[in-house]
């Protein structure tokens, strides 16, 4: 029998999505709309086309929007994505019509900030499920899957292209607010995507490759891998020792390896993401 696997259950999946709708929906009605900014990606195209017809509503607006890419997710990714993907799209297109309050914020570009960091979190929190909330977010994850294109990346640049589009609907104060929203968003995206995930990767060169790699094992519970080297100057072989660990975890390896081999050199590097056995599972969506 395989282990429990919150990840993969629908009630953490249906939370996620739900949790981040709520706050998704509270910064654009919030915020976004009081200003007379837009957000990118789909619903900043509903809030565009709401803003000069003046008919329907936000909401609906970016349903009507995500009739075709649902037919995308359905042909590219998965069926169970579909699922999820038009349950999100139904709670923020419910929520975005619900919310009825405004914060009070009267500075444009505190509004903007605000505003961005409420849209990221909540769609971050989405993205973190195996759904999507519709729109944009299918497009973007469908990227993601076949060419590892980041998703705040491409949502940033698709952004750019519907913020250029407004000039002459909308005023340029508007629509550079708006743009400073989106980049506000797409990082905070990429830092709720990033949580709990990065990791750092270490190399160590040392004379006492077997004794660092033993305490490394034996006190971090961290694997360890030898890599075969050979010193360009020297020509002597070396075991350089590969090994993963989380950013708390940095400074005892550094104590663990100078106090062995005070003359050991040590490159550490982020990683965004590391799957496997003692980190994270491959995401299926």
């Amino acid at each position: 029998m395989k282990p429990y696997n919150i990840v993969y259950s629908i009630p953490w999946n249906l939370f996620l999505i739900t949790l981040g709708s709520i706050i998704l929906s509270v910064g654009i009605k919030a915020i976004i709309i009081p200003h007379g900014m837009i957000t990118g990606g789909f619903s900043g195209m509903g809030l565009l086309i709401y803003y000069n017809s003046g008919i329907l509503t936000p909401g609906i607006w970016y349903m009507i929007l995500n009739v075709p890419v649902f037919i995308i997710g359905w042909k590219f990714i998965s069926k169970r994505f579909l699922y999820y993907s038009i349950f999100g799209a139904s709670v923020l297109t419910l929520f975005i019509d619900l919310v009825n309050f405004q914060i009070p914020i009267t500075d444009q570009w505190l509004a903007a900030l605000a505003g961005g960091t409420l849209v990221g979190v909540g769609a971050g929190l989405i993205f973190r499920s195996l759904g999507s909330g519709g729109g944009n977010d299918i497009i973007s994850i469908l990227l993601n899957q076949k060419y590892s294109l980041r998703i705040g990346t491409y949502n940033f640049i698709f952004n750019f292209v519907l913020f250029f589009c407004s000039f002459g609907f909308l005023d340029t104060d508007i629509i550079l607010y708006s743009m400073a929203t989106s980049y506000v968003a797409s990082q905070a995206i990429e830092s709720c995507m990033a949580l709990f995930n990065q990791r750092k990767m270490i190399l160590i060169i040392s004379k006492n490759p077997k004794a660092i790699a033993d305490e490394i094992m034996k006190k971090l519970q961290r694997g360890a891998t030898f890599l075969k080297g050979t010193g360009a100057y020297t020509g002597e072989a070396k075991d350089v020792i590969l090994t993963v660990a989380n950013t708390y975890q940095i400074k005892r390896i550094e104590e663990i390896v100078f106090n062995i081999d005070s003359d050991a050199f040590v490159i550490t590097e982020n990683t965004f993401n590391v799957l496997g056995k003692g980190f994270s599972r491959r995401k299926v969506y």
